[in-house]
C-alpha cells in the first residue's frame, strides 16, 4: 500500500504491529521494564528477558490484563516506543486501525481508541475493527457473506468464541481461560507431584514442548526449586500428568463452545456444522485441544496455519483492501 497507516493488535501477551510502509508485520512481548518505577529500562523482548530474573528495584509487567487495558501510561509508552522503532525515529501523521474485544464494556472499548489518541503518535484518523472479524479475515474465511462462521481464539489469558455473519458478530464470549491458565495448570501438578516449584517461563515452555515429548515418547525435563529442601533441581516429569493437568482448563473452553453453539440460530448453526469451528490464537497449538474440541462438539476443527497472527493479518486486510474497509469503524462518539 505505501502509505502512512498502522494496523495494531495489542494482545496481553505479545503486541503486532502492521506497517502500511512496507507491509511488514512487527511482533514483540508486550512488557515494559521500569528501574525505581519511574526509570524506563527495557521494553519488547529485551523487558521479558528479565522477567523472573530482576530484582526488586526493578519492575516488568504487562500493561494488558485479561485482554483489556490495566495501566494506559505504561501501554500508551509502549505504543509510542514501538511506532517510533517503526518508524526510524521520526513519527509521522499516520492512520490507525486497532482490533478490540467485542464482549467488553463500553468503557473498556473505548480505552483502546483513547491509548492510540493519547500516546502521541501523531493520529490522524483511529479506526476500530473487532477482534472476532479481524481473525475470520485472517483465517481467510469472507465473513461479509451469509454463511455462519465460528471463531474461536484461544490467547494469553483470554479466549474469544463469536459467530460471525454478514461482516459483523452475533453472538461473542470471552472468558478469563487461556494460556496462562495452562501454564498454572502445569506449574501447579508439577508442585503437587514433585514438590517441584518452577517459573512461567518454565511452565510455558512445557506446554510448548509437550508434543514433541510425546512423539518422542520421553519425560520432560523441568528445573526449578525443590520445595522440601529449597535447593534448586531437575526433574523428568511424564507427559501424562501434563496432559492431565490441562484437562481442566480444556473442558472450560469446551463447555462456553457448547453454551454458544446452543445459543445460536438453526440456520447459522447448520452452516457451523457443514464449515466446522476455526480455532485460532497463540495457546491454540497445545498438543490435543483442537481434538478435544472436535469430540465434544461432534463438529469438524480448522486449525489456523498461522495462530498467533490471524488477527494482525485481518487488520491489515481490512487496510489493504477496499471491499472490507466498512469492517471499520470509529469510536469518538460513544457514550462513556
Amino acid at each position: 500500500m505505501g502509505s502512512n497507516v498502522f494496523g495494531i493488535d495489542v494482545g496481553t501477551s505479545n503486541i503486532r504491529i502492521f506497517n502500511g510502509l512496507d507491509n511488514s508485520i512487527f511482533m514483540e512481548k508486550n512488557m515494559i521494564a521500569m528501574e525505581n518505577k519511574v526509570n524506563l529500562l527495557a521494553y519488547g523482548d529485551a523487558a521479558y528477558d528479565m522477567y523472573e530474573k530482576a530484582p526488586s528495584y526493578i519492575r516488568t509487567s504487562y500493561p494488558l490484563n485479561y485482554g483489556v487495558i490495566a495501566d494506559i501510561n505504561d501501554m500508551e509508552t509502549l505504543i509510542k516506543l514501538f511506532i517510533s522503532d517503526l518508524s526510524g525515529g521520526n513519527i509521522k501523521s499516520s492512520d490507525y486501525y486497532i482490533a478490540v474485544p467485542t464482549d467488553v464494556t463500553e468503557v473498556e472499548k473505548r480505552a483502546f481508541y483513547d491509548l492510540i489518541k493519547d500516546a502521541n503518535v501523531k493520529a490522524k484518523n483511529i479506526m476500530v475493527v473487532e477482534k472476532a472479524v479481524a481473525d475470520g479475515l485472517g483465517l481467510d474465511v469472507d465473513v461479509k457473506n451469509s454463511q455462519g462462521v465460528m471463531v474461536v481464539n484461544v490467547g494469553f489469558s483470554t479466549t474469544e468464541i463469536s459467530i460471525l455473519s454478514l461482516g459483523g458478530i452475533v453472538l461473542s464470549k470471552l472468558i478469563k481461560i487461556g494460556g496462562y491458565s495452562f501454564d498454572n495448570a502445569i506449574a501447579s501438578i508439577i508442585r503437587k507431584e514433585y514438590n517441584l516449584y518452577i517459573g512461567d517461563k518454565t511452565s510455558e515452555a512445557v506446554k510448548i514442548q509437550l508434543a514433541d515429548y510425546e512423539k518422542e515418547g520421553k519425560p520432560i525435563k523441568c528445573f526449578g526449586r525443590d520445595i522440601v529442601t529449597g535447593l534448586p533441581v531437575m526433574r523428568q516429569i511424564p507427559t501424562d500428568l501434563i496432559d492431565e493437568s490441562l484437562l481442566v482448563p480444556f473442558s472450560k473452553i469446551i463447555d462456553n463452545i457448547k453454551l454458544i453453539l446452543e445459543r445460536t440460530p438453526p440456520e447459522l448453526g447448520a452452516d457451523i456444522y457443514r464449515n466446522g469451528i476455526y480455532l485460532t490464537g497463540g495457546a491454540s497449538q497445545i498438543s490435543h485441544l483442537a481434538a478435544l474440541i472436535s469430540k465434544a462438539s461432534e463438529l469438524k476443527v480448522n486449525i489456523s496455519e498461522d495462530p498467533i497472527n490471524s488477527v494482525i493479518a485481518g487488520v491489515s486486510k481490512v487496510i489493504k483492501e477496499e471491499k472490507y474497509r466498512k469492517l471499520a469503524y470509529t469510536i469518538e462518539g460513544m457514550s462513556i
